[in-house]
């Protein structure tokens, strides 16, 4: 700030000067003297001012860069002005205003101004030094100043708070900026930053104001912020954020707005800078009003055609229920986009409260009707440097020409998001070139889509994990997804080179290859190993935004080698090589929230695979699957709860007389989808005896299992990453596929092998388990004990697996 008040000192200073060195721009008459006493006659005329000099000549001097008819122009004097004390003020000030001068000097030598300049340097470089939370490029985003631009005191200071700024923003109060000036030769300079960083300033305490109905505790949960504790070093929630903060007020609104609190109100959101600057104490003051129930629920319609009875059924709360401001809404929002997708695109349903104190109900009505009609005109694509304007367009929900309406906007922007090569997806509208008429743009920026993973891990199922992979999920901006990737392990070898073009032809059409090669070698839970490699044909549609069908057509070479001498008949029978030649299809009806992390909603798939066209296997398989997810949000007041229900079932038969009768082909069960038990340990296998006193897990032609999970957080971790579970899981497998029986001690000599575990009681396991998202990779661990198992099923008490790709 130094340099800063120099330079207005030299404002004052030169003013000064000017008042010394110039004599009076206006001198006073005899009669203003007198009326300056007091003695003035009231009949005398006013005192008329006397021009003392006029301006002839101005000169410049000490201007280098600038030129002295630039300099002139600043000014606001003029030859042929008189030598005024207003104006020549203004001329000072006016050369000081262009940032251009570090000194300036007015003084009147006889009828001449002399204008003396000291130019500012110019900016050389620009330095930082001690940064590292902020890269370089960061910080000069937000700078005013420019390499070979005019360099200011007063915007170097200005620089300096912006900088303090982008350190606010990552939480970092106590950073010190310090500006630094090396003078160089020919009046340049360079600008450098001196940056201390300090600590990241965490929130020492979060304290609530007025709140009566729900604890301390309970409200922390509902924020993103949260106090500093050691748990939290590999998060930033304790961090202090202004904008966080602000956020979090409006979390505290819906909370209890979500609890039938329609009354509330935050007061007043403080964040308190400790003296040290290294914490803050935030305190939100707040009002909770009275907690409402629902009274009359009710529908109104004006929409043409659609009377309000037959909505009715559609409304999905009732009467004396807790208001909840989040489930109205969401009601509104079903029945309206129900009515746009029945051919009333401007259909709007407003939700409208009637309040009653004393009560405590509130009366709901959802009024049905029709919003202002606006047509689609124009479809801006900007910001697509890579990415093909077709891509981006065939994304869309709408056309030119089409209706406009809110849902729809959210809906594009969903769907470009969703194709996961831009960075941001913004979706805006103007008036178009009439009232009923809009224009739509989309505004992307892309990021790379381009990658090259180097990874490892442990399972489990395959050992010690080594992969890498080349992926590109936008060819050439066209949207075409083309990947090369491979697998090692100390069980397993796999390679796959896939290419899907998810609209192809530009139609509702998906469409893929893979050629692959895998190699499995089953020897800690097997007695053989089994490899294949082949071609995978992919075909897939939707007929709406949930229902959807694939297909797909493989040719694979299969080989079972490397048994054992002690291996059972079963077993040896499949030695050799097999060609498979199959044709698949699913049907699958998806609303669940989110596919990768589901919260709410269900699906149902069924499948089926038809083996015979051309190949050694003749077999017809059918499988179905299906999960439901109950969001535990009302009674946990949180996100992170969800109880999860999951089941399948699967039956394989065989046709005609040339099929092999393949167990690689068998289902298995255990592991992944029954916890607690081997993969494949629960099911039919053979018994030892003298002659083969290995036992081989053979599979069986039916299966079914399902599972019932709860998805909680774990105290204290869960900015961490860290999420438990609870599971209850239950299956079987039964149903003889083999090629031949080896169950008679008379016919079957020293082949005799007989079968046990074919049943089709259930097993069942429980466990606990939890996955850690580590900066690392994904960790998973389950703990699972058998409950109810057959004799000699293999069980696994512990699983787990860990893996990262970078």
């Amino acid at each position: 700030m130094l340099p800063f008040f120099m330079v207005q000192g030299r404002v004052a200073m030169a003013a000064q000067d000017l008042d010394a060195q110039a004599p009076a721009a206006i001198e006073a008459s005899p009669e203003s003297d007198a009326g300056s006493a007091g003695q003035q006659q009231p009949d005398a005329p006013p005192a008329q001012p006397a021009i003392v000099g006029v301006i002839d000549d101005i000169r410049v001097s000490g201007n280098t860069r600038i030129e002295t008819n630039t300099v002139l122009s600043y000014m606001v004097v003029r030859p042929g002005d008189p030598f005024t004390q207003d104006d020549l003020d203004r001329s000072l000030k006016t050369l000081y205003a262009t940032g251009l001068f570090k000194d300036v000097t007015l003084r009147r030598e006889g009828s001449t101004l002399l204008v003396k300049l000291k130019e500012n340097p110019i900016v050389n470089r620009i330095v930082f030094e001690g940064n590292h939370a902020a890269k370089d490029e960061d910080l000069r985003k937000v700078l005013s100043l420019r390499p070979r631009a005019v360099f200011s005191a007063e915007t170097t200071a200005d620089d300096r708070q912006r900088i303090l700024e982008v350190y606010a923003q990552k939480s970092r109060f106590a950073a010190v900026v310090t500006p630094q000036i090396v003078r160089l030769a020919h009046n340049r300079v360079d600008v450098i930053f001196q940056i201390n960083e300090g600590p990241n300033t965490k929130i020492r305490k979060i304290a609530f104001v007025g709140n009566k109905a729900y604890s301390e505790a309970q409200l922390e949960g509902a924020i993103s912020s949260k106090e500093s504790a050691w748990y939290h070093f590999l998060g930033s929630s304790d961090e202090y954020n202004p904008e966080r903060v602000k956020y979090d007020g409006e979390l505290l609104r819906r909370f209890y707005l979500h609890n039938g609190y329609v009354d509330f109100q935050i007061k007043d959101v403080k964040g308190e800078l400790s003296p040290d600057r290294k914490s803050f104490y935030i305190t939100f003051t707040m009002d909770e009003g009275i907690r409402y129930r629902l009274g009359k629920v009710d529908i109104r319609s004006s929409l043409r055609h659609v009377p309000a009875k037959s909505l009715r059924k559609y409304v999905e709360l009732f009467p004396h229920q807790w208001y909840d401001g989040k489930a109205v809404q969401d009601n509104a929002t079903d029945i309206e986009e129900l009515l746009q997708s029945e051919g009333h695109p401007f259909a709007v349903v407003r939700p409208t409260i009637a309040r009653n104190p004393e009560k405590r109900i509130v009366n709901l009505l959802f009024d049905v009707s029709e919003g202002p009609r606006r047509y689609i005109e124009r479809i801006d694509i900007n910001g697509n440097t890579i990415t093909q304007d077709n891509v981006i367009r065939r994304q869309l929900p709408f056309a030119e020409g089409d209706p406009y309406t809110t849902s729809y906007k959210k809906y594009a922007k969903e769907g470009v998001q969703d194709l996961g090569y831009f960075k941001t997806v913004n979706v805006t509208d103007t008036p178009g070139s009439s009232p009923d008429r809009t224009n739509v743009a989309v505004n992307v920026v892309e990021k790379p889509t381009g990658e090259f993973s180097l990874g490892g891990g442990y399972s489990t199922d395959v050992g010690i994990i080594g992969n890498v992979g080349l992926k590109q999920h936008n060819l050439l901006g066209t949207g075409i997804d083309a990947g090369l990737s491979g697998t090692v392990s100390y069980y397993q070898k796999q390679a796959d080179l896939s290419v899907t073009d998810p609209v192809f032809l530009g139609r509702n059409l998906v469409v893929g290859a893979d050629i692959f090669f895998v190699e499995n070698n089953y020897q800690t839970y097997q007695n053989y190993s089994e490899g294949r490699y082949g071609i995978t044909l992919r075909m897939g549609y939707s007929y709406n935004r949930y229902l959807s069908q694939s297909w797909n057509y493989s040719l694979i070479r299969r080989w079972v080698g490397d048994m054992w001498s002690e291996s059972s008949p079963y077993v040896r029978d499949q030695k050799g090589k097999s060609l498979l030649s199959q044709i698949s299809t699913t049907i699958m009806y998806d609303r669940r929230d989110n596919r990768m992390a589901p919260h709410s909603g269900y699906f149902v798939s069924i499948g089926g695979d038809f083996a015979g066209i051309g190949g050694d296997e003749n077999y017809v398989r059918g499988k179905i699957n299906g999960a439901y997810y109950i969001p535990l949000d009302d009674l946990t007041n949180s996100h992170n709860w969800t109880l999860a229900f999951r089941a399948g079932a699967g039956y394989l038969a065989d046709w005609g007389s040339n099929g092999r009768h393949d167990i690689i082909d068998n289902f298995y069960l255990g592991g992944s989808n029954l916890r607690g038990f081997l993969d494949g340990g629960a099911g039919p296998r053979s018994v030892g005896n003298s002659y083969h006193w290995s036992e081989d897990l053979i599979g069986g032609r039916f299966m079914y299992n399902g599972s019932a999970q709860l998805n909680f957080p774990i105290p204290f971790l869960t900015d961490m990453g860290v999420g438990g579970r609870a599971f209850v899981d239950m299956g079987t497998v039964a149903g003889l596929r083999v090629k031949r029986l080896y169950t008679n001690p008379v016919t079957d000599g020293t082949n005799y092998t007989p079968i046990s575990g074919n049943m089709y009681s259930p097993r069942v396991s429980a466990g606990a388990g939890f996955s850690w998202k580590s900066p690392f990779g994904l960790l998973n661990i389950d703990l699972g004990v058998p409950i109810r198992r057959s004799y000699n099923d293999r069980t696994q008490l512990l699983r787990f697996g860990f893996g990262q790709q970078f």
